[in-house]
């Protein structure tokens, strides 16, 4: 989701039978994300008030403003802030490597970025096929500090694009740099609204306008928030969290907010291309349409129909060597949330 406003994610795992219960009596249901704010009581984790469910077409009226889209090949650049595992690294880089890799097994990563694609620029160019992971730049020793704000972001970026060593390249037309933080940072609202917001660089602090997403790693400080269903919170009994892909609950809640991000970006890099809504500072986007739904039946507090592998973890798409659990995005030949997985 656009930087602006609070990213509204939606993960939960309850019977089918409140899902079909609320979309009888109401034609609508809510994604969902355990945010300590919201407090929900027994009714709030059923039932919600939003417009929108797979399948749905009425509430939803997804436009494009003719800004510009990625259409070339695209370049993510990770900035690893903080102190990272090697195997951290290597799960994240297979996921983004994973979009256009063709020969997965299905249901796969790039089946689901096959939807992105189909988004497209006022000239008719679709999003590009081809994404790939460029320069890397660590910042292992936290030089701007373990707790950043939304500007301080960008200064982050900055500093990853302007090091006079091996600083990343810019590329204004097709790079994604992807700010990821590390289990001690906190970033600006992380854990309360927030889990990754996607935006463009300022020139006036970072000299260029650079499409851009943070994701934070939330092991430490809400795991049951945003990295749920692979933990969950306290505060609202009777949930059960599932078991990650990949063994580690931080990096596997990651995954699915990055897909998010960087399906967002492409398609709203300056947050005047794709997005339902009247006001551009508070953009609807591709993937918050969809937001809790990762199968078939997903809406309000049921992620849908997902898998299971022979270890008992949980998953819905196949990358190059790993299995992610990877939230939908909104179809616009179909006008409502479509994926890989689903069921016929």
């Amino acid at each position: 989701m656009a930087q602006t406003p609070p990213l509204r994610a939606a993960l939960a795992l309850t019977p089918l039978f409140f899902f079909f219960t609320f979309f009888l009596f109401t034609g609508a249901v809510v994604g969902w994300r355990p945010w300590p704010s919201q407090k929900p009581n027994a009714t709030d984790f059923f039932f919600g008030g939003s417009k929108k469910y797979e399948g749905s077409s009425e509430f939803v009226h997804l436009k494009y403003h003719m800004g510009p889209v990625l259409t070339s090949n695209i370049t993510v650049y990770p900035i690893w802030y903080g102190i990272w595992k090697k195997s951290q690294k290597r799960i994240i880089r297979e996921f983004i490597s994973s979009f256009s890799n063709v020969d997965s097994k299905p249901p796969s990563v790039s089946g689901w970025w096959k939807t992105v694609r189909l988004y497209t620029d006022q000239t008719g160019a679709n999003i590009s096929r081809n994404v790939h992971i460029g320069a890397e730049k660590n910042d292992r020793f936290y030089s701007h500090g373990k707790s950043l704000t939304r500007l301080s972001v960008q200064s982050v970026i900055k500093s990853a694009v302007t090091a006079t060593t091996r600083p990343l390249p810019i590329n204004p037309k097709s790079g994604v740099y992807l700010l990821l933080t590390s289990d001690n940072v906190y970033v600006q609202d992380f854990c309360n609204n927030v889990c990754g917001f996607h935006y463009f660089t300022f020139p006036a602090i970072v000299g260029y306008t650079l499409p851009y997403a943070w994701v934070g790693n939330s092991a430490k400080l809400c795991p049951g928030v945003c990295a749920y269903p692979f933990a969950v919170p306290e505060y609202i009994p009777g949930l059960k969290a599932v078991k990650s892909p990949n063994d580690d609950i931080g990096v596997d809640g990651m995954i699915s907010v990055i897909g998010h991000e960087i399906a967002e970006l492409s398609t709203n890099p300056l947050v005047n291309a794709w997005y339902a809504g009247q006001d551009p500072v508070f953009p609807v986007e591709i993937a918050d349409l969809c937001e809790g739904i990762y199968g078939t039946g997903g809406g309000g507090s049921y992620t849908g129909q997902m898998l299971n592998s022979k270890d008992g973890a949980t998953y819905n798409m196949n990358g190059i060597r790993r299995r992610f659990l990877v939230q939908w995005v909104w179809n616009p030949m179909v006008n409502y949330c479509t994926g890989p997985n689903a069921l016929d």
